[in-house]
């Protein structure tokens, strides 16, 4: 007596595996692309495109003077310094939080980093004085901002609003509403160099970009960033200390705003209580076109550093072809209305755990 056979899948209404085999080959290479574009290295790709065709609207306008390396250089140094406050408030963003005060402590910064006190002792001892007094005033106004957000249970954009009026007026108070002109040589001499033809600025921008994105990507301070942006409930539940490490992302965001004075004073030779004026808004712009979620739990220094360098290029046209500021402000808007809306768009299509980049 012989046994039946199964029916094979072709009689039972299935796709034969030859069939079956070959779709999913198909379909692989598709896949994978779509991961690679909704990825971080697709969202980078993505600003680098953009970036390309600003610089080649800035050629089409303004010409040769545009594409010299004098005018490249001159778009580097103006990226640096809001580079460096972008990179701060992008690990806070990452955190779930919010910092508005950066601008105003990187002007309180500049202001105690060229009291007639603080240059006497510098003057006597070594520059280097006010450069440890630029980042000790910022990385305590931090703090501040850490413990009030962490520890005192205020919301982040109240905390930081109110960092940002009381900084600025206590700069206003200690300069008398005066501008304080650096009178240490050797401070000027030192981040007004350039190395190997660049400007020292820039080489500062670059390597701060560096060391946060090893910070985020490649330690554990990065993942527990990550952890407590995306959910602080399940980073707390996981062992995480989140309201020491909250505290400590304010902390962090002050030291770049307190290195973005000393960078300030090398390239106004001043120090102001109107230093910083609006860099907040500029270093949030940056950082949610760049990449990185507003809600946190993903973050991006490359894309940050691309933002940055869209928005200082886009402003260097609108210089070389002389249009108003008003112009820049609309067209500021308009790229950041659209990094919003296409964040939102990829949040809904990808609702999985988010990575830094």
């Amino acid at each position: 007596m012989s046994e039946k056979q199964p029916p094979s899948l072709a009689t039972a209404g299935g796709v034969p595996p030859e069939e079956d085999t070959v779709e999913h080959t198909r379909k692989a290479p598709s896949r994978r692309a779509a991961t690679f574009l909704g990825g971080g290295a697709g969202r980078n790709l993505g600003l680098v495109i953009v970036l390309g065709l600003i610089v080649a609207v800035g050629v089409a306008t303004a010409g040769v003077q545009f594409a010299s390396i004098d005018n490249l250089l001159t778009i580097l140094r103006l990226a640096a310094v809001i580079g460096v406050v972008s990179i701060g408030v992008t690990f806070v963003i990452t955190g779930g939080g919010i910092d508005l005060s950066v601008g105003s402590v990187l002007g309180l910064a500049s202001v105690w980093a060229t009291t007639l006190a603080t240059q006497t002792l510098a003057a006597d001892t070594h520059w280097i004085v006010m450069v440890f007094t630029a980042l000790a005033v910022g990385t305590v106004a931090g703090l501040v901002n850490g413990v009030l957000v962490a520890y005192g249970k205020v919301v982040a954009f109240i905390a930081t609003l109110a960092m940002l009026v009381a900084a600025r007026g206590v700069a206003e108070i200690i300069a008398q509403r005066r501008t304080q002109i650096v009178t240490v040589d050797p401070f000027l001499d030192f981040f007004r160099a350039d190395l190997i033809g660049i400007p020292v600025l820039v080489w500062i921008f670059a390597l701060v970009a560096v060391a946060a994105w090893f910070l985020l990507n490649r330690t554990t301070f990065g993942r527990r960033t990550i952890a407590v942006g995306g959910n602080p409930e399940a980073a707390r539940l996981a062992g995480i200390k989140v309201q020491r490490h909250t505290m400590y992302l304010y902390a962090l965001s002050g030291l770049c705003a307190g290195i973005a004075g000393v960078m300030m004073l090398a390239r106004t030779t001043a120090g102001s209580s109107t230093n910083g004026q609006l860099y907040e808004l500029d270093a949030i712009a940056a950082v949610v076109v760049g990449g990185t979620l507003l809600a946190g739990g993903r973050g991006t220094i490359v894309g940050t550093v691309l933002g940055v360098l869209i928005f200082a290029s886009l402003t260097n046209i609108f210089i070389q072809n002389n249009l108003s500021i008003s112009s820049q402000s609309i067209a500021k808007g308009a790229i950041i209305v659209a990094a919003v809306l296409l964040q939102q768009r990829f949040a809904t299509r990808r609702p999985v755990a988010a990575r830094g980049s």
